[in-house]
C-alpha cells in the first residue's frame, strides 16, 4: 500500500547520504553555485506549480488566511524549536540542521506528484508516479545535503509521516477529491515553493511553516464555491 513512500524514503536516504559523503571534500566555491542552482530550480518549480490555480481569489483568501492562522498558533517557531531539541539530544554539530529539515521537508511534500502520487498508489494503481519522484527526490537530496548538511537527511521522517498517511487515507476521499481541488492545492505549494526559493537564494526569510494552514482553507473554500454553484 505505501511501497511508493518507501522508495521514496530510501532513494532520499542513499542521496542524503551520498551528498553528506562528498559535502567536506567539496569546496565551498562550489557549494554556493549549486546552492544558488537549488534556490533557481525551485523558484521555477514553484512557478509552474502556481500557475495551476484557476480560482485565483480562492487561493489567494486560503493564502492570506492561512499564514495569518499559522502566525497565530506560531508554527514555523514551534517546529524551529522542535528541530532545536532534536539537534542537541542528536549531539549535532550542523549549524543548518533546521534550514536542511525544513527546507528539504518543504521540497520533497508540496509538489502536485506527492498528492496525485498518493492518490494513485492509495486507489489501487500502481505508484508509477510515486516512483518517479522518488527518482528525482533522490539526484535533489544530493544536492541539498551537500550545501545544507544533515538535516536534508532526517526530512525523511516527516516525508513518511505525510506521504504514507495520505496514501493510506486515499482511498476513503479519493471520491470527494477532484482534479480541480488537486490543483488549487498544487498552486498553494507552489506559492510556498517560491518563498523557498527566495529563502534558499537569502533574498528574504519567509515564515514557511506558518503557511501550511493555507491547505486547509484551500480544501473548504474550494468546496464553498462548488456548494453554491
Amino acid at each position: 500500500m505505501i511501497l511508493g513512500t518507501i522508495v521514496n524514503v530510501a532513494t532520499v536516504i542513499v542521496g542524503s547520504s551520498i551528498g553528506l559523503l562528498f559535502r567536506s571534500r567539496i569546496p565551498q566555491r562550489i557549494v554556493d553555485p549549486i546552492f544558488h542552482i537549488l534556490g533557481l530550480v525551485t523558484l521555477l518549480i514553484g512557478i509552474q506549480l502556481s500557475l495551476k490555480s484557476q480560482q485565483l481569489l480562492l487561493l489567494i483568501f486560503s493564502l492570506l488566511l492561512g499564514t495569518v492562522t499559522g502566525t497565530i498558533m506560531r508554527l514555523d517557531e514551534h517546529s524551529n524549536n522542535a528541530a532545536e531539541r532534536l539537534k542537541k539530544r542528536l549531539h549535532i554539530k550542523s549549524e543548518r540542521f533546521t534550514d536542511g529539515l525544513i527546507t528539504a521537508f518543504l521540497m520533497f511534500c508540496m509538489g502536485s506528484m506527492t498528492i496525485l502520487g498518493a492518490f494513485e498508489e492509495g486507489t489501487g494503481g500502481q505508484p508509477n508516479l510515486l516512483m518517479t519522484k522518488a527518482m528525482m527526490d533522490g539526484f535533489s537530496s544530493m544536492a541539498m545535503a551537500s550545501a545544507l548538511g544533515v538535516g536534508v537527511l532526517f526530512a525523511v521522517v516527516p516525508l513518511f509521516i505525510y506521504q504514507a498517511s495520505l496514501t493510506l487515507c486515499a482511498s476513503w476521499i479519493s471520491d470527494v477529491v477532484s482534479q480541480g481541488l488537486i490543483d488549487e492545492i498544487s498552486a498553494a505549494g507552489g506559492i510556498m515553493l517560491i518563498g523557498l526559493g527566495f529563502n534558499i537564494l537569502n533574498i528574504t526569510k519567509f515564515k514557511l511553516i506558518d503557511m501550511l494552514p493555507s491547505f486547509l482553507f484551500v480544501v473548504l473554500f474550494y468546496y464553498l464555491s462548488h456548494l453554491f454553484v
